[in-house]
């Protein structure tokens, strides 16, 4: 961003810190960020705030209970001085996972009527929410055509709801997640979205034709080893039982049908067909959920080796960086990567509302502040429904 201002942003739902991690390697600094999640604060703290100048203003707290107007105060920004406001509201609700009818009524699924409360009060030149592909699920649309609603009442060019894949981005997985854009109306400027596909299949015209980048595989991933020393290079324990079926499941994308083996606490049904197979090094990595580790939970059986993936894998499956430490036990570390936004993809995002705010002025960022804008802490704190 050189020859720009500085570009600020404030994230909530920061989780381990996906996103921030992405605005500050796009050149962006992060003024605040709000986690309930203890051991994600402590992840948060260790990356962002602890030994770093100029960190962070970090918040451990229950964004229900949060009003907008401290965060603003404790993070030193005004109304409407904020660039970007990020967050990727908990989506569990919102899973495709969960069957044909339940989540509906998920509390969680209000925090995305709450992530307008904090659009509403900070009035950031954008905004950027994250979430999974079953938001558009029609069973979720009184949320989201409610959330759509009130961000255009307020001042809001949207942009989205939109499917893309971190496959296309750079990332070496399989995963598909909905992103919506706002940006206020106010400034007069246009984004450019979506944003444009950087990888392709690698039987495509543009890596056949065009040189450009073909999808990266999991190979990537396991390609460098791990130094010893890192304390993110654990992985679960498993029982002799498992142990004798991961050893007879062929290597390199192997599944448990071929290894002839059926486990006692399955009796005779097999389940899912990925469920304790490897990871096939030559292929897109599988969608990394806050499961990643566990190989009961999908393909997350190391290629060669008879155990789930790491910690560390699993975060280089999210693009993360070897440094950046994960903080907390195996399945609270596996759970906050699972939630986060992969760091290409989010780069990329970022980026694409990046462009469009380095266009305005300082003297073009002037705005008109209604005299009622100044809503009561006990209408802020209250979730919408």
């Amino acid at each position: 961003m050189n020859g720009h201002r500085t570009l600020t942003a404030v994230d909530l739902f920061s989780g381990a810190g996906g996103f921030s991690l992405a605005a500050r390697e796009t050149g962006i600094k992060v003024m605040a960020a709000v986690e309930i999640d203890k051991n994600a604060g402590k992840t948060y703290k260790k990356n962002f705030v602890i030994g770093h100048d100029t960190p962070p203003v970090f918040i451990e707290d229950d964004i229900v209970d949060l009003d907008p107007f401290e965060l603003m105060k404790k993070s030193g920004l005004s109304i409407g001085e904020c660039d970007i406001l990020m967050g990727g509201p908990p989506c569990q609700g919102f899973s495709t996972h969960r069957l044909k009818g339940s989540g509906v009524d998920d509390p969680r699924n209000k925090l995305l009527i709450r992530y307008f409360d904090f659009v509403r009060a900070i009035k950031p030149k954008a905004f950027i929410v994250e979430n999974v592909s079953g938001l558009l699920w029609p069973r979720h649309a009184e949320y989201l055509n409610k959330f759509l609603r009130m961000t255009k009442q307020a001042g809001y060019i949207i942009y989205g709801p939109t499917l893309l894949n971190a496959k296309d981005f750079g990332v070496p997985q399989n995963r598909k997640r909905v992103f919506i854009i706002g940006i206020r109306s106010d400034l007069k400027v246009e984004l450019i979205w979506p944003p444009k596909q950087t990888h392709f299949s690698l039987i495509s015209k543009e890596v056949k034709k065009r040189g450009l980048p073909a999808w990266q595989t999991a190979s990537t991933v396991f390609q460098e080893p791990i130094p010893t020393n890192d304390p993110n290079s654990i992985h679960m324990n498993h029982s002799n039982e498992l142990i004798g079926v991961f050893q007879s499941t062929p290597k390199n994308g192997g599944s448990r049908s071929q290894s002839n083996r059926i486990l006692s606490c399955h009796g005779n049904h097999d389940g899912h067909k990925d469920v304790y197979g490897r990871i096939d090094p030559n292929k897109l990595g599988p969608t990394i959920t806050t499961g990643c580790v566990n190989p009961s939970k999908g393909r997350f059986l190391h290629p060669t080796e008879n155990h789930g993936i790491s910690v560390r894998h699993a975060a280089r499956f999210q693009t993360f960086p070897d440094d950046f430490i994960f903080e907390g036990g195996l399945m609270s570390c596996a759970v906050q990567i699972g939630n986060a936004v992969p760091i290409k993809m989010g780069k990329v995002i970022i980026k694409s509302v990046a462009n469009v705010l380095e266009t305005i002025s300082c003297s073009d960022l002037k705005m008109e502040i209604v005299t009622n804008c100044k809503l009561s802490v006990g209408n802020e704190n209250r979730v919408h429904v």
